[in-house]
């Protein structure tokens, strides 16, 4: 739900999230039925939509179910249901009536014919395939009914696999990520092993650089939104249902100011402050995917996170000049922060005055969570977050 508030704060249009079961994350805190109810409800309130994932391939035994689950999505008024299944697709069209039906990216559509088929079983939105480059989706578009929308992926971790169709997981450790539970193995650290040595361990090199062999960079298209949009893509998607609120903030916000920009600046580069914000988060090297040949491409040599900037604080409220901070991270009295809210970003600014609970000055904020006062004139959102460089 922090999430999803997340999302809405900043800047969406719509929300993607999935139920306690068929939906393809199955880690993350997914929403039970009353939870469902409240998260369309808060996005109605918010003029946004809300789009449920229902795109696990299930058995046989939990199709019993799934009728009354589809039942309740659309009771509850959600917008539209992402799909993979083909009868679970048939299954929403008779027990969800008058309920978008979105096909999902790991069905695989890559081409018109696959897309029109969908269209003709009811789907009202395609999202595309993360491997279709940008003059087939051009193509694509040409191609198929002018009510049909498109959709796809700009922002969050490419997968090795096709679409994410994946048994690498499965095979590993037991946790299929065809059914939400990837364990992410292709981000693992390999050696390779001689039979008749099985102790010692040999580092595998791919072309000098190092052994991440499977890890590949994540996809950032901020910097080419209207291209995407003239070649007919309606729908721009960010991951984050695994990723903090705090990631979702920023990149939705991100996306939102430049989405905002480009429409009244046609023609225009990104301004380097919204093109920054997406290095403000956790995030792997970006790539800009499949959609200009090619590919995402790899690091080779790690797989840890690129993290340059980490939340210090979350704004709890105002007292007259001073802020409620909660700390998340460690502070110190005058180190210099980013304030990101829904209204934009404030940079570089100081804490030049910090307090404690009981309003003694204090020189760091070591306790997590721990109320802190910080006298400013800026104009501090409650959900404001406060970034600082990390290390």
């Amino acid at each position: 739900m922090e999430r999803l508030e997340a999302a809405v704060r900043y800047g969406a249009d719509a929300v993607y999230l999935g139920g306690k079961d068929y939906g393809m994350r199955a880690a993350p805190g997914n929403f039970t039925r009353e939870e469902l109810k409240r998260a369309v409800e808060l996005c109605h309130g918010s003029g946004v939509r809300v789009y449920v994932t229902c795109n696990t391939l299930p058995r046989n035994h939990e199709l019993r179910e799934l009728p009354g689950f589809l039942e309740y999505c659309k009771a509850v008024g959600v917008d539209g249901l992402i799909i993979s299944d083909l009868g679970v697709l048939a299954l929403a069209r008779e027990h969800a009536p008058g309920v978008e039906l979105h096909v999902s990216t790991q069905t695989g559509i890559v081409n018109y014919a696959a897309a029109k088929a969908c269209y003709d079983l009811g789907a009202r939105r395609v999202v595309l395939a993360r491997e279709v480059p940008l003059a087939e989706i051009r193509e694509i578009r040409e191609n198929i009914p002018p009510d049909l929308e498109l959709e796809a992926f700009v922002h969050g971790s490419m997968c090795v696999s096709f679409s994410g169709r994946c048994l690498l997981s499965n095979y590993m450790t037991g946790r299929d990520a065809n059914r939400g539970q990837c364990a992410q193995p292709c981000r693992w650290e390999y050696y390779l092993t001689e039979k008749k040595r099985p102790q010692e361990h040999f580092t595998i090199l791919e072309q000098g650089d190092g052994t991440y062999i499977m890890n590949s960079n994540d996809l950032c298209m901020i910097e080419h939104i209207p291209r995407l949009i003239e070649a007919g893509v309606c729908s721009l998607k960010i991951e984050g249902r695994a990723k903090s609120a705090y990631y979702v903030a920023c990149v939705t916000a991100a996306y939102r100011r430049a989405i905002d920009f480009f429409s009244r600046h046609p023609g225009e580069s990104l301004p380097p402050e919204i093109l920054e914000e997406t290095g403000k988060i956790s995030h792997r090297a970006y790539s800009t995917g499949f959609y200009f040949g090619g590919g995402p491409g790899q690091t080779t040599d790690r797989g840890q996170y690129i993290r340059d900037y980490q939340v210090a604080a979350v704004c709890a409220g105002r007292m007259g000049d001073y802020v409620v901070l909660s700390q998340r991270n460690r502070f110190s009295r005058g180190c210099t922060v980013d304030v990101l809210q829904p209204g934009g970003a404030f940079t570089g600014e100081q804490l030049s005055e910090i307090y404690n609970e009981d309003w003694e000055p204090i020189e760091s904020a070591p306790h997590a969570e721990m109320r802190v006062y910080w006298k400013t004139g800026l104009p501090v959102e409650e959900g404001a977050y406060l970034r600082v460089r990390a290390g």
